[in-house]
């Protein structure tokens, strides 16, 4: 007998969404360095569907300092857009990881009011 089987429970899902070689170096140099500094202490990677997310945090137990997370592209020929979160709040959207993490790289300073 033949077996009836519902098209919407075979729905063909997005590919999953992982940072390569070159965007995983990228995100870790930046990492060593303030584990170096002895800002950060810990990461995690999480893949959901339509994103990966890399977090760091000060102490394992603590919620992410910052996350950055990758998009799955919108269309065949776009960019994955990346965005970067600083606790809750996104503080910065790219199509670039480079320039993304080019954050990281500006001193503080302090402003006066």
């Amino acid at each position: 007998m033949a077996q009836v089987i519902r098209l919407a429970d075979r729905k063909k899902r997005g590919a999953p969404v992982y940072f390569n070689r070159a965007e995983l170096n990228a995100l870790l140099a930046v990492y060593s360095r303030f584990v170096a500094k002895g800002e950060w202490r810990d990461y995690g990677i999480a893949h959901e569907p339509g994103m990966a997310r890399f977090s760091v945090h000060r102490h394992t137990h603590e919620t992410a300092q910052y996350t950055v997370v990758k998009l799955a592209p919108r269309g065949p020929n776009a960019a994955p857009e990346y965005l970067l979160f600083e606790g809750d709040k996104r503080i910065r959207r790219s199509t670039s990881l480079l320039d993304l993490l080019n954050l990281f790289d500006k001193p503080v300073r302090l402003i006066s009011s």
